[in-house]
């Protein structure tokens, strides 16, 4: 198994939930059966973690969870 950590901080807490909260609704929907994902906040940083069976899985992975996270952060007005 591959894995990767992406990791962003924001400068506050309530900007931080919001997008654990957008992103996180995907897990488990966007999946396929060569990735998984995993999200959690703590304070104001996000962390997506990103497990793959393979590096090209694993690469397209990274790319789904951070435009994920892209689009969370210009809804939120960032």
């Amino acid at each position: 198994m591959h894995r990767t950590t992406l990791t962003v901080s924001y400068d506050s807490v309530r900007t931080a939930t919001i997008v654990e909260r957008s992103v996180g609704v995907e897990v488990g929907d966007i999946e396929g059966d060569r990735t998984e994902a995993r999200i959690d906040r703590e304070g104001a940083t996000v962390t997506v973690d990103v497990t793959a069976s393979d590096l090209v899985a694993l690469r397209a992975g990274q790319n789904t969870w951070l435009s994920l996270v892209e689009v969370a952060e210009r809804v939120a007005g960032l």
